[in-house]
C-alpha cells in the first residue's frame, strides 16, 4: 500500500497536519503526539518558507493546496528514506544474503524510491485519482448510499481504536494479497508487474521498483477499498508508513528470518526472498508463491505459503535466456509498456 493510493488533500488552513488527523495521537503514546506537533510545525515551516514563496514567484497560488499536500509527501518520504538507510543499510552489511554485485541497478532502485517516497509519484497519481473519487462519491450519494465503516459494522471498535486500527490493517493486507495475486495471474498485468521481479539484485531499495501503471492501478484498486470501507485519513497515513517499513525490510539484501513462529507472523525477508526467486517466486503451481505484504496468514489460508529455508537467486526465469527489462528508469518503463502492448494484441494464428 502506498500513500498514492488515497487522495488527502487538506487546505493549509487545516494546521494539524496529516499525522495528527482523526486524532491518531489518542492511538499510541503520547510521544508520538510530541512527533506529529515537531512533524507539523515543520511542515507549515517548510510550505510557508520554501513553498509558498515559489509559488508566489511563479503566479501559481491556485495550486496551494496541491503544494501543501506535496510538501507534506515529500516530509514523510524523506523521513521514511532517512529511516529506511539508517536501519537496513547496516543489516544488509551484517548479514548480507549474497554479495552486492550490480551497483548500477541498485542505483536505479533508490532513483524508484526517491520518486515514489518523495511524493512525485503520488502528486501525479492525486491529480488522476481525484476526479474519480468525486464521481465515486456522487454515484453513491445519489444511490442514497453511504459507505460502511469498520466501527459502524462492528460497532465496540467504535471505542476501541488501536482495535479498529489494526482490523484495517488487516483487511487492507487481505486486499493487497488478492491484488497481488491478480498481477501474476493476468498476463498483461504481469507484463507490467515483471518489472519488479526483474531486479536480479535485491535490496531493501527494490519494494518501489514498479512500473507507473502498475503503481497506478494499484492506487486505483486500493483508494477504492479504503473509501468503501472508510479509513479515516490520519490512520491511512500511519497505515501505508506502517506498511512501507515492513515491505522495504521483506526486500532487504539479508538472511534474516523470524523463526518458525515468527514466520507465520509477519512477512521476513526470507519468506519473501522466495517469492522474487527464479522459477518459483512468480512460476509456481498457483503462479507464485507468498504474495502477502505483511500478514503470512493470507498464504497459508489459501495454500500459497512456502517457508523453505535457503536464500535462493532472484529475477526471471526468461532472464538467464536473455530477454531484457532495461537498465535504467526510462528504459524499464518503455519495455514495460512494450510488453503490454504485446499481450493486449491477439495472437496471430499460422
Amino acid at each position: 500500500m502506498e500513500a498514492a493510493a488515497q487522495p488527502l488533500a487538506r487546505s493549509p488552513a487545516d494546521g494539524a497536519g496529516a499525522a495528527s488527523a482523526d486524532g491518531i495521537e489518542s492511538l499510541f503514546h503520547p510521544l508520538l503526539a510530541e512527533f506529529t506537533s515537531a512533524f507539523s510545525d515543520a511542515h507549515t515551516w517548510a510550505f510557508e518558507n520554501l513553498v509558498q514563496p515559489l509559488l508566489f514567484l511563479t503566479s501559481s497560488m491556485h495550486l496551494v493546496e496541491e503544494a501543501f499536500l506535496g510538501t507534506e509527501l515529500a516530509l514523510i518520504g524523506a523521513l521514511q528514506i532517512i529511516v529506511l538507510f539508517v536501519l537496513l543499510r547496516p543489516l544488509e552489511a551484517l548479514t548480507p544474503a549474497e554479495p552486492r554485485r550490480d551497483h548500477a541497478a541498485i542505483h536505479t532502485d533508490i532513483i524508484y524510491t526517491f520518486l515514489t517516497r518523495l511524493g512525485f509519484l503520488p502528486l501525479l497519481f492525486f491529480f488522476i485519482l481525484l476526479p474519480l473519487e468525486g464521481l465515486l462519491d456522487g454515484l453513491l450519494h445519489s444511490a442514497g448510499l453511504f459507505r460502511p465503516t469498520l466501527e459502524t459494522l462492528i460497532p465496540p471498535l467504535a471505542v476501541h481504536p488501536l482495535a479498529a486500527f489494526f482490523c484495517y490493517l488487516a483487511v487492507l493486507d487481505l486486499i493487497d494479497y488478492w491484488i497481488h495475486r491478480a498481477q501474476h495471474r493476468y498476463a498483461w498485468w504481469w507484463a507490467l508487474h515483471a518489472l519488479h521481479h526483474s531486479q536480479r539484485q535485491l535490496t531493501f531499495w527494490s519494494d518501489t521498483r514498479n512500473h507507473v501503471a502498475d503503481e497506478l492501478l494499484v492506487a486505483l484498486l486500493t483508494a477504492l477499498a479504503v473509501r468503501l470501507i472508510g479509513v479515516p485519513p490520519g490512520q491511512f497515513i500511519v497505515l501505508t508508513a506502517a506498511v512501507a517499513m515492513i515491505e522495504h525490510l521483506s526486500h532487504a539484501n539479508t538472511r534474516l528470518h523470524f523463526g518458525r513462529l515468527g514466520e507465520r507472523l509477519l512477512v521476513s525477508p526470507r519468506f519473501h526472498r522466495w517469492h522474487h526467486a527464479i522459477g518459483d517466486g512468480h512460476e509456481g503451481v498457483y503462479r507464485g508463491i507468498n504474495f502477502a505484504v505483511l500478514l503470512p496468514l493470507w498464504d497459508m489460508l489459501f495454500h500459497t505459503a512456502d517457508f523453505r529455508a535457503g536464500m535462493p537467486p532472484t529475477g526471471i526465469r526468461d532472464q538467464l535466456d536473455g530477454s531484457d527489462y532495461g537498465r535504467g528508469w526510462w528504459a524499464q518503463q518503455w519495455l514495460g509498456f512494450e510488453r503490454l502492448w504485446h499481450a493486449l494484441m491477439p495472437r496471430r494464428v499460422t
